[in-house]
C-alpha cells in the first residue's frame, strides 16, 4: 500500500502497473482542496499523450494498480 500525503500530491509521478494505450507514466497536474484541506478534485496526466484523467486520489494508494515514481 502506497502512503500518500495529500499536500504533496501535486506534480507527483506515478507508474501504471498495467499500462493501457502505451500510457505508463503519469503526473498529478491538478489538486483542489476544500476549506478543511480535504482533496476534492485530483487529475492525473499521461506523460506520453498529455491526456488528463480525473482520478480519486485514494486509488493511488493501491500498489496493485499504481507505483510511486517512474519505474
Amino acid at each position: 500500500m502506497n502512503t500518500i500525503n495529500p499536500k504533496k500530491l501535486l506534480n507527483s509521478k506515478w507508474t501504471a502497473v498495467k499500462p493501457t494505450n502505451k500510457e505508463k507514466h503519469f503526473i498529478v497536474t491538478e489538486v483542489e482542496y476544500d476549506e478543511n484541506g480535504t482533496v476534492i478534485v485530483c487529475s492525473i496526466e499521461a506523460v506520453m499523450s498529455k491526456r488528463p484523467f480525473p482520478i480519486n486520489w485514494h486509488d493511488l494508494k493501491n500498489d496493485d494498480v499504481w507505483l510511486h515514481g517512474w519505474k
